[in-house]
């Protein structure tokens, strides 16, 4: 296991690697490397569970831990997937949301595990950062939407 000097780790109830393979179907530059047994019982599992998963997002070095239910996730944490067209965002989008995942506000969802995600167009970040009057309408516009819509974001950014 060669684990990176800066690793996300993410805490699972017991699906890390459920979670993982599905990133890595899902994601380019994603994959699912070394998964750590437990080598004793713990709190809320036995030896032999699967204990840790490492694995990639786009590019980005996690480790999921199956600790058990204490924690859960939440929005102060999300992976934002810039996306280059409404195909690509339409294919993460529909990817997280129809494997039992949740639709939230202007470009986040939730997978089945309570992870948020931010599928976000490259063009409305562009809009946002090109400032002013172009951003406020593309800002304006992304309130409206849950799935951002590429087509009403380049309406908007023109007036």
């Amino acid at each position: 296991m060669a684990t990176a000097k800066n690793t996300i780790c993410l805490w699972y109830d017991k699906d890390a690697e459920a979670a993982a393979r599905f990133y890595a179907e899902t994601f380019p530059d994603s994959s699912v490397g070394a998964i750590i047994h437990a080598p004793g019982s713990y709190p809320e599992g036995k030896q032999g569970d699967v204990l840790v998963v490492e694995f990639t997002v786009a590019g980005v070095p996690c480790i999921g831990l199956n600790g058990g239910s204490t924690f859960k996730h939440n929005e102060a944490f999300s992976f934002q997937i810039a996306t280059d067209d409404q195909e690509e965002t339409d294919r993460y989008w529909n990817a997280i949301v129809g494997n039992g995942g949740q639709e939230s506000e202007c470009g986040w969802c939730k997978d089945k595990w309570g992870v948020s995600w931010q599928i976000t167009p490259r063009v409305l970040m562009e809009a946002l950062v090109k400032g002013g009057d172009e951003a406020k309408r593309a800002f304006d516009a992304m309130m409206t939407m849950k799935k951002i819509d590429i087509a009403a974001i380049e309406a908007a950014r023109r007036g």
